[in-house]
């Protein structure tokens, strides 16, 4: 489908992808179809969304490249070693958002975190703007390899999108939901203020707490299995 339309060159660097549903027309496939291979692209570097604008191709990441297959993010043990490299980067790089975003690159965080609200509101699970939200983040950072980095683990990033993540924590999807849109909130404001400890301080909570309710769980998980 994507994959070959980019691999064969009929895609190329900066070509926009179709719209989902001249994509579920011309492959007679689901718009869940369409949605999981254009995560799958996203996971892989080779498209990038831009809220509001549309999809486009990359580059195709070099060989030898970085080594983390988003594909294997799978098990509970691999969701939390990618939240543990993601504390170690996403905390450095909302400290430099704070200090030099420009009022553009607030508005795209603006937009996504609005995107996500609107999916918490109506109990959709808005992954791809909670997506959009920590890599515009990382894009304001002004150090392109943040982005990168984020970029080429794509949506994997989002423990939801590997496991129930509000059934892992004893907590109800709606509940769940609202305390990461407090916690996104808090990220944004300190963005928003130029705060950059108060930056740091929101996303490692934010990170910091999604480590801890999924170790909880993994912990249950191994008493049970024991």
């Amino acid at each position: 489908m994507l994959t070959e339309r980019i691999r064969s060159g009929q895609l190329k660097r900066g070509d926009k992808l179709p719209t989902e549903s001249q994509i579920m027309a011309e492959e007679g496939v689901s718009r869940t179809v369409v949605r999981e291979a254009i995560s799958r692209l996203q996971a892989a570097g080779q498209v990038e969304t831009r809220h509001g604008i549309g999809t486009f191709v990359l580059d195709a990441p070099p060989v030898g490249g970085l080594r983390i297959d988003p594909a294997t993010v799978v098990t509970l043990r691999e969701v939390l070693a990618v939240l543990e490299l993601r504390i170690a980067l996403e905390i450095e790089s909302a400290s430099l958002a704070a200090q030099r975003r420009s009022d553009e690159e607030l508005a795209g965080m603006r937009a996504a975190l609005d995107e996500l609200n609107e999916g918490a509101a109506h109990a959709t699970d808005a992954v791809s703007a909670d997506f959009q939200f920590h890599l515009r983040i990382a894009q304001a950072s002004g150090n392109h390899y943040f982005a990168d980095i984020i970029n080429h683990l794509g949506t994997s990033i989002i423990p939801r999108t590997r496991l129930n993540s509000a059934r892992l924590a004893h907590d109800d999807q709606p509940h769940y939901m609202s305390r990461l849109m407090h916690e996104h909130e808090a990220i944004y404001e300190a963005i928003a203020r130029q705060d950059s400890e108060g930056a740091k301080m929101a996303m490692r909570m934010h990170l910091s707490n999604s480590r801890e309710r999924l170790r909880q769980a993994h912990e249950r998980a191994q008493v049970s299995g024991a």
